[in-house]
């Protein structure tokens, strides 16, 4: 899986030091983004936390705003709200979008068979 110019292996669950070592974010910056961002690895065995791909591509995203497009922890806060509400509208456009074909694939299934009673 390759996020930007960053490879990383495609496996469910990534341990902390994996996840520092891929994003190149500290150990104690990655705890802090968790109580920050609300970030919610999975705890296994208590207290050994497991990130899932989409947890990982978030840090990357949350590095990317705060490091490279200088955003402040506020700022990049409110940026992922409106990154989370445009993936989530856009899903529900594509389900949209899939019913209208539908429906369109029917329309035109009838216009041609009017314009076939039409030309007989």
């Amino acid at each position: 899986m390759e996020v930007g110019k960053q490879e990383y292996p495609d496996k469910l669950y990534y341990r902390i030091g994996e996840v520092s070592r891929i994003t190149g974010v500290k150990t104690h910056v990655l705890r802090y983004w968790e109580q920050e961002f609300k970030l919610r690895p999975e705890k296994f065995w208590g207290t050994q936390r497991r990130y899932k791909k989409e947890d990982l591509e978030t840090i990357l995203t949350i590095k990317k705003l705060l490091y490279e497009e200088r955003f402040t922890i506020r700022g990049a806060k409110k940026r992922l709200r409106e990154l989370s509400r445009l993936r989530k509208g856009q899903l529900e456009m594509d389900f949209l979008e899939q019913g209208y074909r539908k429906v369109l694939q029917e329309v035109r299934k009838e216009l041609k068979a009017i314009k076939e009673v039409l030309d007989e």
